[in-house]
């Protein structure tokens, strides 16, 4: 018996626990906000956004949304998560790793 081992697998078991537990509750998230996205990605160069950079906003109203760099921004930070979800779950599945 080696109790070096065990308590190194354990630490092993805890990490990838408390990671998968947040992982599934991150993807839970971005499942529910799938139709935020989707509309969102819609809007973005949309007849309805260039309308909406017309004109002048009041000063209290965030409009971030209509700047070009942070809903493409967003667009391309998804994607490549995308491919990281897809990138280890293949591995996962092919290695059991």
């Amino acid at each position: 018996m080696n109790i070096q081992r065990i308590t190194e697998m354990e630490g092993y078991l805890n990490e990838c626990t408390e990671a998968t537990e947040g992982l599934t509750a991150q993807l839970d998230r971005m499942e529910e906000l799938r139709g935020h996205m989707t509309s969102l990605f819609e809007y973005y160069g949309s007849e309805d956004w260039y309308e909406d950079r017309e004109g002048e906003l009041p000063e209290d109203v965030a409009a971030g949304v209509l700047s070009e760099d942070l809903v493409y921004d967003q667009i391309m930070a998804a994607r490549d998560a995308a491919f990281q979800m897809l990138e280890l779950a293949t591995d996962i599945l092919k290695n059991r790793v």
